[in-house]
């Protein structure tokens, strides 16, 4: 084993020790952001290519929250943004990334993870709105806890007006006037329209490239959220920098309750 390696495996299992016993997330959210330039940096023709190593790199993170025991992860995948300002091309082939990468084969193999989409699929082509949906009913039925959201097309503020305008709208179908409504709403109201209904709100969520700030991220739900900010870019993620997330996690936790 070359000496990196090892040393690798040898600060890997420091790391575990360090986690025994201490409190970790229930929800972490992903913000997995540095694709592109991941894709420069390695000399990549396409960043393209930096996309697809990126999707196939959530199977890692997903593998790595299972054996810390976290069953509710939230993937920022694509914002509305996003869809709207890059190039029509780029857009194009990260679209069939998701479909072939996430989509299709979380539909077609034995489901681990329950799926859950948020964003306006109505923006997205086609055969990836109906992949999506493939996902969702394929895993409707999975019992093994774990819940996966992909955020796709997808923006925290757009995501409040849409949680909103349902609820006036299941409200004006029972009858409740405005008046009525103005004086009885509540936040619970408005938070069982949000996509991730029903499930814990993230306290940790994890941003890679460097950048800190929250991109129109889980606005509502992600008020309480620890915020932990990598330098490296997504692809580059290594399971040593998710431990030592959670690390922090576990160290800010504690010294907040102390």
């Amino acid at each position: 084993m070359p000496l990196r390696q090892l040393v690798y495996r040898i600060y890997e299992r420091r790391l575990r020790r360090q986690l025994a016993g201490r409190p970790l997330p229930q929800h972490i959210g992903l913000i997995i952001d540095g694709n592109r330039r991941w894709a420069r940096q390695a000399g990549l023709a396409s960043p393209s290519e930096g996309h697809r190593h990126g999707a196939e790199h959530i199977w890692d993170a997903l593998s790595w929250c299972r054996a810390a025991g976290i069953r509710h992860v939230t993937v920022f995948l694509c914002s509305a943004e996003n869809l709207a300002r890059r190039d029509q091309a780029e857009v194009a082939a990260l679209m069939q990334i998701i479909e072939q990468t996430l989509a299709n084969r979380i539909a077609d193999s034995k489901p681990t993870w329950r799926v859950h989409v948020a964003g306006l699929l109505d923006v997205l082509p086609d055969t990836t709105a109906w992949s999506l949906k493939r996902a969702v009913e394929a895993t409707r039925d999975c019992r093994t806890g774990a819940h996966l959201t992909l955020c796709i097309g997808y923006g925290g503020r757009q995501e409040i007006v849409e949680a909103v305008r349902a609820m006036l709208e299941e409200r004006a179908a029972n009858g409740v006037s405005l008046p009525e409504l103005a004086a009885t709403l509540t936040e619970a109201d408005i938070a069982r329209q949000l996509a991730a209904d029903g499930q814990p709100e993230p306290d940790l969520i994890i941003r890679t490239s460097g950048e800190q700030r929250m991109s129109n991220f889980l606005l509502w739900q992600g008020t309480g959220a620890y915020l932990h900010f990598c330098d490296c870019y997504w692809p580059a993620f290594r399971e040593v920098d998710f431990l030592r997330a959670l690390r922090d996690f576990a160290a800010r936790t504690r010294a907040t309750a102390g």
